[in-house]
């Protein structure tokens, strides 16, 4: 009992220090800290998704380097995931030695990244806050419904996610979202927006629960003390952060 009180107690302690650094970074409100905030957080992330994909490669920080130094200067830095694509294909054809799973951490978790970077560049700190929001809400709903009226399974991939606790979490992140949302969308446009991310950051959740389960790993990481590591932390945002940049490009 002292074991599991003193691990929420970390937990807590964790999550505290992450939302008063998510508000600092939000008031600096800098193109340039988001930039080296999103890169770190990558750099760790990667390390993290090599011990996913079962990897051994260090050429992954190379590439994925000058990739992210590249998009701190053009204008919509996920295009460049079809240029690194391009040079590992190439390099792959020639050498014959490119370890083929690089393409993976390019797709995940390097391309989430660079969209994420795109919709702070392109909607502002306003996207990302609402991003944020709408994540959060489709935890807290899923976990605190799901725990009280969660009956029927969702998947098999992640046992304790019930049909329930997904409808739950995609009410409350309808909820936040459509408060958060951005100022030109109407009130239907937010919704619309919100519980399509919503949906998305569920399957995020679920991705690297999958990719957990296929490593045997418990977390992906364990820099962040009751938390695991950053992949278990952005999960969601990784998967959401796409779908909305998407959406509002297509709605402005």
């Amino acid at each position: 009992m002292s074991g599991l009180i003193k691990s929420s107690s970390i937990r807590i302690k964790t999550g505290l220090v992450l939302l008063a650094a998510v508000f600092i970074i939000g008031y600096i409100d800098s193109y340039f800290v988001m930039w080296l905030l999103f890169g770190g957080l990558l750099t760790i992330s990667l390390r993290e998704a090599m011990i996913l994909f079962k990897m051994q490669s260090t050429q992954v920080y190379a590439y994925s380097g000058i990739l992210w130094f590249a998009a701190y200067f053009y204008p919509n830095p996920e295009d460049l995931i079809f240029v690194v694509a391009v040079v590992y294909g190439s390099v792959l054809a020639y050498t014959k030695a490119l370890e083929k799973k690089l393409f993976l951490t390019l797709l995940y978790p390097t391309a989430s990244f660079l969209f994420l970077l795109s919709l702070y560049n392109e909607f502002g700190i306003e996207s990302l806050l609402w991003l944020l929001m709408v994540v959060a809400g489709a935890d807290i709903g899923a976990y605190f419904v799901g725990k009280g009226l969660g009956k029927h399974k969702f998947c098999e991939t992640s046992p304790n996610k019930t049909w329930e606790g997904v409808a739950g979490g995609m009410i409350i992140a309808a909820l936040f979202g459509t408060y958060f949302a951005l100022d030109f969308l109407s009130i239907w446009g937010a919704l619309f927006v919100s519980v399509l991310v919503a949906f998305a950051s569920v399957f995020g959740d679920l991705f690297e629960s999958y990719l957990k389960r296929n490593a045997d790993v418990k977390d992906s990481g364990n820099i962040l003390p009751g938390h695991g590591g950053i992949l278990d932390r952005t999960d969601g945002y990784l998967f959401g952060g796409i779908i909305m940049l998407i959406l509002l490009r297509a709605m402005v």
